[in-house]
């Protein structure tokens, strides 16, 4: 959602390929108009420049990309309560950035860095270990939340990420991306109403 409401457009991006999770909750059978809401994982290129793409999956995806000059941004959100931290939860500002980085990447994170022992799971995480193997530069932001459903306050913590290098230039229009945003809400809040 942070994508498409801040840096993706139909007219610059093309879908280059597409992973659905399936499960009895996602009986969408159309890749056509998809919504965050849909639990797809959509890939894009930029049209106007092929080596910039919203890629990163795992070896199948990367194997058929070449790796010299390639550098991944992974965005992921995860609930508050799967921090670790010394502190309460309860007194931390929610929802909040944390990053995790490879060996090889060497820019400037847009946040804190994860301390030990917290730890990423899943996908994201292992996105960022193909690319440590690989030695491909790459930066996960995981962003901390205490919201089930998505929600702008969420979605806007990521608003950091662009002012970095890699997403500086191809962030669009704020106006365009307000207006974005409140359509991916409102198809959030209608895909969550199933019983009304």
């Amino acid at each position: 959602a942070f994508l498409s409401s801040f840096i993706l457009d139909s007219v610059c991006w093309e879908v280059v390929g597409v992973v659905k999770l399936w499960n009895e909750w996602c009986r969408t059978s159309s890749t056509t108009n998809v919504l965050p809401t849909d639990s797809f994982c959509l890939f894009y290129r930029l049209i106007s420049d092929p080596t910039v793409s919203d890629l990163g999956i795992h070896s199948s995806v990367f194997g058929s990309m070449q790796k010299k000059g390639l550098q991944v941004t992974i965005l992921s959100t995860c609930p508050v309560a799967d921090y670790k931290t010394q502190e309460s939860t309860l007194t931390l500002a929610s929802p909040f950035l944390k990053a995790l980085k490879t060996k090889e990447f060497q820019e400037q994170v847009c946040c804190p860095l994860l301390e030990q022992p917290n730890i990423v799971r899943d996908l994201p995480a292992a996105v960022l270990s193909y690319c440590q193997v690989w030695q491909i530069p790459a930066v996960l932001y995981q962003c901390y939340t205490d919201v089930i459903k998505l929600d702008t306050v969420t979605i806007e913590a990521f608003k950091p990420l662009l002012s970095s290098k890699v997403l500086k230039s191809l962030a669009k229009d704020a106006s365009e991306s307000t207006k974005v945003l409140k359509k991916f809400l409102t198809a959030s809040e209608t895909h969550n109403n199933i019983y009304i």
